[in-house]
């Protein structure tokens, strides 16, 4: 199967509930957001700039779980920011393992390794040894972290176990010298990978979620999915780039760039996804066989951001995650109160003019699970694709995923040159380049990363 049985039982029970019951709107999928802050300023996100006065402000770990128990979504999407800064992560996800809900952790991946050495410390000594070697021989952890898993825990606390019921879900746009184009730093990319084979040794579920933007070649998605199937890792999330007003605003005012020359329009999304049929074939690819032929032109559906909703520091945040017109202090008041048909694309019609290119998964992807435009035998297309067998990728093609700062041509490759030529101060430095440069920050691909060195937003 794509998705584990019992998952897949979960959501189609809550599905058919609220069915039998003729619920007119409910939640599948909860994203919550405990914290704006984060580690990166990727290029895209709009997320600093339309919460920057709240950057310091954190949600209650008791706020989180009645947020989550306020909607009664089977699936919660830990987000941010990056979540993995919030101070009581592992007690919001051991306490949804609690309330028995699919728990995505939605990660930059820096600082994925630090969390699963804190689990490994409490683990005995004979199965330590035995991870500690292979980690070891991957070159995933060093002599010290060797001997600080030894010691293990000073003193009782919550880790991030190994679950069924869990995925990492780690960000990433592209191959080595997009990623790290896009989330403004070099060694992204490669701490990413390495937190990936980590946890796939240690037994989690590993899931990518992946943004298309206008200059993404298709080349470079496939490049992507070839060499995260020889990971191992469990499935993907993919979405168009879209060119909501918080991102449009970063894009110019920080960045000085044009968001049309990054951010995809509707005929472009059709373009580039053009191929997601035939890659589902090979790759497992979460969502809806529905949702991949609207984003292939071979069919419209509705928007339906209700049933993926967003809880933040302010509240629900209405009409979705991407557009903002106003926060809730209950799930249910944003459904009664949010005039719902104003907004999404009706016969080719934007009701909103903010909603002209939209197309991403947190709007569209339920509608086909929910059968918001039904056709004659979506429902068995969705039956056959999520129970049947999960695709296997047997290509013999070498994918060269690190083609950028590994390999002397990261972005900042001729800056950091003429820096050294002149004298001046190593990598990781401010500077300047002919083209343009996203960020100065680096990280140093020799040894796993550590948080404490990790600037926060």
């Amino acid at each position: 199967m794509r998705f584990p049985l019992a998952l897949t039982l979960k959501i189609t029970r809550h599905i058919l509930k609220h069915k039998i019951r003729r619920t007119p709107k409910f939640a599948m999928v909860l994203q919550l957001e405990p914290l704006h802050t984060c580690n990166l300023t990727c290029t895209g996100c709009g997320r600093i700039r339309e919460y920057s006065t709240d950057l310091k402000d954190m949600m209650s770990l008791e706020a989180c779980l009645e947020s989550t128990e306020d909607c009664d979504a089977p699936m919660v999407s830990i987000c941010g920011g990056e979540p993995l800064i919030y101070p009581e992560i592992e007690e919001l996800v051991n306490g949804l393992r609690s309330q028995k809900r699919i728990i995505y952790i939605c990660t930059n991946g820096m600082f994925m390794r630090r969390k699963m050495k804190d689990y490994m410390k409490t683990l005995p000594l004979t199965e330590k040894e035995s991870f500690i070697r292979k980690l070891s021989e991957e070159n995933l952890i060093n002599e010290k972290d060797a001997a600080d898993i030894r010691k293990g825990a000073t003193k009782k606390k919550d880790v991030i176990a190994p679950s069924k019921w869990l995925y990492w879900n780690v960000h990433l746009d592209g191959l080595e010298y997009i990623h790290d184009l896009i989330v403004e730093r070099e060694g992204v990319f490669r701490e990413c990978v390495d937190a990936m084979k980590m946890a796939k040794i240690l037994g989690y579920q590993v899931a990518t979620n992946t943004t298309v933007y206008k200059e993404t070649e298709v080349k470079e998605i496939e490049g992507m999915f070839r060499f995260l199937a020889d990971l191992g890792v469990d499935g993907h999330t993919i979405s168009p780039g879209y060119d909501y007003d918080a991102a449009k605003k970063d894009m110019s005012k920080r960045l000085g760039k044009d968001p049309e020359e990054f951010f995809l329009t509707r005929e472009m999304t059709r373009q580039k996804f053009a191929g997601i049929q035939e890659w589902t074939k090979h790759f497992n690819i979460f969502g809806t066989p529905v949702y991949h032929e609207f984003l292939a032109g071979k069919r419209e559906l509705t928007c339906t951001a209700w049933a993926i909703p967003t809880r933040n520091i302010r509240g629900w945040k209405a009409p979705c995650y991407l557009m903002t017109a106003g926060h809730y202090p209950k799930y249910q008041e944003m459904l009664d109160e949010v005039d719902w048909d104003s907004y999404g694309v009706v016969n080719g019609e934007a009701k909103d003019p903010r909603c002209e290119n939209c197309m991403v998964h947190c709007g569209y992807d339920p509608s086909g699970a929910l059968g918001t435009n039904y056709q004659r035998g979506d429902n068995w297309k969705n039956i056959k694709y999520n129970f049947g067998p999960k695709p296997e990728y047997r290509g013999t093609e070498e994918v060269q995923a690190f083609n950028g700062v590994s390999i002397g041509k990261g972005h900042l490759a001729e800056a950091k040159a003429a820096i050294r030529k002149n004298g001046g101060t190593p990598v990781g430095a401010s500077c300047t380049s002919e083209k343009p440069v996203l960020s100065t920050h680096s990280v140093d691909e020799t040894n796993p990363v550590d948080s404490s060195t990790d600037e926060a937003i």
